[in-house]
């Protein structure tokens, strides 16, 4: 077992250490397909060897090459280091200064196994969001950073340390740059190939930065998506008995079960890895799981009579009422009609007969809230819906969406319903072009399907991961007459129910506690909700006051939702104002010792400012800007000039390869006044800037918001535009 010591002394080589292959029992990416000429077979050989001395190479060749045979990628598996991969308390770190401390925390939280996808190939989340592109560089990463000082930059390109570079103490102490491949070039079998030579990378978003907090992020997001999705489509507050259908529960999309729970609504989520479902059910997020649709549809309609004696379950929580619905896609056989049992009760259901007495519609009339997994594909389950709806005439779900890596349809994003999950492994390896048409066919089937539901009293929206864009690509039925490129025959979540919140500057604030101390964690939550509570009292306007109160409402309910998973951290939405005052108040925390060690403020890429994607954080963006990454460029630079600890830009993350340009940032807060400078100028530009760029494009919210913002700061300066009153002056002057 490895130390952080030896973790921190550069790349063990004499010895080297012993080649234990894959891990048995983990997750492991799907095998890649770069389709190599012999030429570029050497050539990924030769590049990945250059990180070794000659003396070791001739041993380390074979194997490498091996698993670019085999994988498609060289990971140098034999270099997963022998240790308990987590985000060790700061102080544990050999380092020179505690911002590379914090760097490290941050790291090791993302490779952590309990958060990872897929640790053993650097997967943090979404199939293919790398932290690095193999093991030599995170070895070569921490000995830099265990090395840095306050004067030094480490300069990180699509994973690979190039080195420390003389800078200032005022500059970034990390420079991250993602998959920057010149435009021409930036297409999905390029990506393939030049993944497979180890030149570039897809950091997907907080993968690549060392942002990522775990699913935490995506369940407050889902849980503010559902929450608006219910005022907007339903005209209701109050979510007890609707029911939600969406799929995935592997890296960020696990989070969708919990946050169903959280809103109080009944949520059907569909998964194709069986390991997936069992990390969720370990976590507590899932309460049951099952493999068969009809325990599905009969759970949507029924009341469970007497199930404590029926199943002989001693200690039957008393909170029974409060599960989620969840379908997983493609679960290996848990065997027929069987379950697992929800956590917390005593005797597991694995393998024993499931007897559920409910045929009627009572569970939804009695409201209450379901958790269970069903193992099958989620385009079965939209088609048996359909099946319901057409024999009944009911409608069993209220609102849906998907969250299947879709950004990576052809590479184990998305798996078609004519295969079952390892039969979908096999074949995505030995014929790429069978499976892609087979997920091209499942994408219409599952529109289709959609499509149906939708003529009644349903609503669907995409959720930012390409799969209204896939399934157009696929000859789906999704097209939106006399619409823009942009527009679908559904609204993305950002068109229809988050893009007002970012256009009032409002996003995902996050931080991590690096002491590792839950109390800390508890310090900081009651600190953010007296600010948001005492900005309140001070006066806001309506709507952002309703914002202060979901995330009020959040924080308070976070520990009892178990929300933690990996680093001490929290995320919630807040604007500006509420940023720079949180980050005050935490940094004065630190500074009285109410808080033990320095706390890292991040936020997600997908922000008010550091995304540019035109199907996902910049769909609601109307003038024509859509396709341009000038504000995620300038966040970036921005970021770095004001004062962040380290910036990221990525090309890709959320919608794909190509699809977006993104930008991230950490900030240590470790006490001191110049910590709280910092944080005041950088927080305020990262929020800025983006309103501007909305206000801009003629969004009337962002207008309001930054012209409020200029008002309290004499220093910001925002050209405002003019709207063209009368539509009449165009017409004329094109003689149209």
């Amino acid at each position: 077992m490895s130390s952080l010591q030896a973790l921190c002394s550069g790349l063990p080589l004499r010895p080297l250490p012993e080649n234990r292959g894959r891990q048995a029992g983990v997750p492991h990416a799907p095998v890649r397909t770069p389709s190599l000429s012999p030429v570029e077979k050497q050539l990924a050989l030769r590049n990945a060897l250059r990180y070794f001395p000659p003396d070791v190479q001739e041993l380390l060749a074979p194997e490498f090459a091996q698993e670019l045979q085999l994988y498609g990628h060289i990971y140098m598996y034999r270099f997963c280091p022998d240790i308990e991969m987590r985000a060790y308390p700061i102080e544990q770190y050999p380092c020179q200064t505690k911002v590379a401390a914090a760097i490290m925390h941050m790291i090791m939280n993302n490779l952590d196994p309990a958060v990872a996808q897929f640790p053993q190939e650097l997967v943090t989340y979404g199939g293919n969001g790398q932290v690095f592109s193999n093991w030599a560089q995170f070895w070569l990463t921490m000995f830099y950073l265990s090395k840095m000082t306050e004067e030094q930059t480490l300069v990180m390109y699509s994973g690979h340390p190039l080195g420390l570079f003389p800078s200032s103490r005022s500059a970034p102490r990390l420079v991250i740059t993602n998959g920057m491949v010149i435009p021409n070039y930036s297409s999905r079998t390029e990506y393939e190939k030049l993944f497979a030579l180890g030149v570039t990378m897809y950091g997907q978003m907080t993968a690549g930065s060392y942002c990522y907090i775990g699913p935490q992020g995506i369940v407050h997001g889902t849980v503010l998506t559902v929450l608006n999705a219910a005022r907007r489509y339903l005209g209701i507050e109050d979510l007890a008995g609707k029911v939600f259908v969406t799929s995935g529960l592997g890296g960020m999309s696990g989070a969708q079960a919990k946050a169903a729970v959280i809103v109080g609504c009944i949520g059907v989520i569909a998964e194709v890895d069986k390991a997936a479902l069992e990390k969720r059910h370990r976590q507590g997020w899932l309460m049951e799981v099952t493999d068969s649709l009809d325990r599905c549809i009969q759970r949507l309609r029924v009341l469970q009579l007497g199930l404590q004696q029926a199943l002989g379950w001693a200690g039957l929580p008393a909170a029974l009422g409060l599960c989620v619905l969840s379908c997983f896609v493609n679960l290996a056989p848990l065997g027929e009609g069987r379950c697992l049992a929800p956590s917390g009760f005593s005797r597991p259901l694995l393998g024993a007969p499931v007897l559920l007495l409910c045929p009627s519609r009572e569970a939804r009339k009695k409201k209450e809230v379901l958790s269970l997994g069903y193992h099958g594909n989620v385009v079965a389950l939209w088609e048996r819906l359909v099946h319901e709806l057409d024999t009944t005439g009911e409608c069993l779900v209220d609102l849906g969406s998907d969250q299947t890596s879709c950004h990576n349809p052809f590479n184990g994003g998305y798996y078609p319903v004519q295969l079952s999950f390892t039969e979908a492994q096999s074949l995505m390896a030995s014929n790429p072009a069978v499976f892609k048409d087979l997920v091209q066919e499942s994408l219409r089937r599952q529109v289709s399907a959609i499509n149906r539901l939708a003529e009644e009293k349903f609503f669907f929206w995409d959720y930012g991961n390409a799969f209204l864009l896939e399934a157009q690509r696929a000859g789906a039925d999704v097209e939106k007459k006399g619409a823009g490129r942009t527009e679908f025959r559904y609204p993305s979540y950002v068109q229809h129910i988050m893009g007002d919140i970012f256009s009032q500057g409002f996003g995902p604030f996050r931080w991590v506690c690096t002491s590792g101390d839950p109390q800390d964690l508890a310090v900081t939550d009651e600190l953010a909700t007296s600010v948001l509570e005492e900005a309140i009292a001070d006066g806001v306007k309506v709507s952002v006051k309703l914002q202060y109160m979901d995330n009020i409402r959040w924080i308070r309910e976070a520990a009892r939702h178990r929300l933690v998973v990996g680093s001490q951290a929290r995320i919630l939405y807040s604007d500006q104002k509420g940023r720079v005052a949180i980050a005050v108040a935490i940094n004065q925390a630190i500074a009285c010792r109410r808080i033990k060690a320095p706390v890292v403020l991040s936020r997600d890429h997908h922000d008010v400012s550091g995304t540019d994607s035109p199907f996902r954080e910049t769909s609601n963006i109307y003038d024509g800007s859509a396709f341009c990454a000038d504000m995620a460029v300038q966040n970036f630079v921005g970021d770095a000039c004001r004062g962040a600890t380290w910036v990221a830009l990525h090309n890709g993350g959320g919608v794909g390869w190509g699809e977006v340009i993104n930008g991230g940032f950490g900030l240590v807060l470790d006490g001191t006044p110049e910590a709280e400078g910092r944080a005041r100028l950088m927080l305020s530009w990262d929020v800025s800037n983006g309103v501007a760029r909305r206000c801009w494009s003629g969004n009337q919210k962002a207008y309001e918001i930054i012209c409020q913002t200029m008002q309290e700061n004499s220093t910001l300066v925002v050209t405002l535009p003019h709207k063209v009153e009368d539509e009449r002056v165009l017409q004329q002057a094109l003689q149209l």
